[in-house]
């Protein structure tokens, strides 16, 4: 026996604690994961699964050289472990909870990764690198990787439908860490005991405050689910090897319920994962619509005559995109990605909207600027009352004329209700990996993804996805 195994029993600890030691809801997570299994999911949720893998990767990609990403990685590369994971798009081999944040930050930092809309909404996509480093860890296969990111998605957007952790003051990160700290126990194949204290561990230290969405938007808006991974990996590892957390984490006297209130919390019966939105444009999902009813009245408009530009969106977005003062002047990308009047703009003025839509020159573009100017975000409340069954959004532009042009989206692409195609999500990998991955080691990927369940170790994959040697070094966003 080793020499910590003794010390933990002697100690007390049980190394698989009953499920009578845990509150109701722990309980039911926890038997939830033990049911969730692959040859249960269906051919629809595998496939669904493997189209949002082939869509986190694109968004992680496609961010290589932003900033934060650079910074995240140099981070990661000054740590090593005994077990390790990879770092995506490099050669830097790291311990899994810096893997997990490294990734997760690339994954995030476009805005172009997927979304879930509920009386909650976040982007359960922050999960999967965790989940990707946790199975390099484990040297599970794609089946088992797979069964993780499904019960993963199935916990966040269940919580996301269920109950607003936003509106009470919390970032949706409460929900990334429970899903995949479930996730990744899985994965580890914890005992239903050791499942509890990685619940409780993850939650319990982790909560997120709101205010990393509020105003001003700093670079921790894009990290803030990284972390939420991060700190899931790191609880299942205390758990794995008998650090113990306490028992009533959601229904004790200091537990999420009494901080949040209570709510009702149905886990599901389907997979869920099939129901997230996947994004063709690097915006808030709130945004999605008007921007798209921007680019589809440009070739309407002589932007030199533009008198006044309304967009009429839901309460959601309003608030999100357009009742803060910073939305009218952003001066991080941060912020002018979550700004309906600098999103709509640049859509008019460019015709396009693109990573380099938000590089610092075009923040402090003087045509954007002045039409930014002309811009009033109001709330519909019948457009409200669509939400979040859709994402509608509507752009009247009023010109010095008299006349008045006027496009309204609903369902923008990749809304559930709109989903972008197999070739879609192709595309965007393709047009994202692009300058990162050579056409040969990108097709490869894609081939390896696509059938993801046949793989006898996720390292092939991440393996595959490494830098040349020799890489160049990442370049910061001008």
């Amino acid at each position: 026996m080793r020499e910590d195994q003794r010390h933990r029993q002697a100690s007390g600890y049980a190394l698989d604690n009953p499920l009578e030691h845990w509150d109701e809801t722990s309980r039911r997570l926890i038997a939830f994961a033990g049911r969730t299994a692959y040859d249960g999911l269906g051919a629809k949720a595998v496939h669904e699964t493997k189209r949002r893998l082939i869509d986190t990767f694109a968004s992680a990609f496609g961010a290589y050289d932003e900033p934060v990403c650079v910074l995240s990685r140099s981070i990661a590369a000054r740590y090593h472990a005994d077990a390790e994971a990879r770092v995506w798009g490099s050669n830097i081999l790291t311990a899994p909870d810096l893997a997990a944040f490294a990734n997760g930050v690339m994954v995030r930092s476009l805005d172009v990764s997927d979304t879930y809309l509920g009386r909650s909404r976040g982007h359960p996509s922050d999960m999967t690198s965790g989940l990707i480093a946790v199975a390099e860890l484990a040297r599970a296969d794609g089946k088992a990787l797979i069964e993780a990111i499904s019960l993963a998605y199935d916990v966040y957007c269940s919580f996301c439908e269920h109950v607003d952790v936003n509106a009470k003051g919390w970032d949706q990160p409460v929900y990334g860490v429970l899903g995949c700290a479930l996730g990744a126990a899985k994965l580890m194949g914890l005992s239903p005991g050791q499942t509890g204290h990685a619940l409780s561990l993850a939650l319990i230290p982790n909560m997120a405050l709101a205010q990393a969405r509020r105003g001003d938007l700093s670079s921790w808006k894009g990290c803030a689910g990284a972390n939420a991974s991060r700190n899931a990996v790191f609880a299942a590892m205390l758990a794995r090897e008998g650090f113990t957390g306490p028992a009533a984490a959601f229904d004790g006297s200091g537990g999420l319920w009494e901080a949040i209130g209570r709510s009702d919390w149905p886990l599901p019966d389907e997979p869920l994962i099939g129901r997230t939105h996947t994004k063709s444009l690097p915006v808030c999902y709130h945004g999605q619509s008007a921007v798209l009813a921007a680019l589809d009245l440009r070739a309407r408009v002589d932007l030199r005559e533009i008198e006044e530009i309304r967009v009429d969106a839901y309460g959601a977005a309003v608030f999100m995109m357009g009742s803060d003062a910073s939305r009218w002047a952003p001066a991080t990308r941060e912020t002018a990605d979550h700004s309906l009047p600098y999103c709509v703009s640049i859509a008019l003025v460019d015709g396009v909207v693109t990573q380099a839509s938000f590089a610092d020159a075009r923040l402090r573009d003087p045509s954007v600027s002045e039409l930014m100017r002309k811009v009033e975000v109001v709330e519909d409340p019948e457009l409200s009352a669509l939400y979040p069954e859709g994402a509608p959004g509507r752009v009247t532009i009023a010109m010095r004329s008299g006349e008045k042009h006027v496009a309204e989206v609903r369902y923008p692409s990749g809304h559930e209700k709109n989903p972008m195609s197999d070739d879609d999500i192709e595309r965007k990998f393709v047009n994202l990996c692009a300058g990162r991955l050579g056409a040969a080691q990108r097709d490869r990927a894609l081939g390896m993804l696509w059938q993801i369940e046949r793989l006898h170790d996720v390292r092939g994959v991440t393996a595959l996805l490494a830098g040349a040697p020799g890489e160049p070094r990442a370049r910061a966003r001008r």
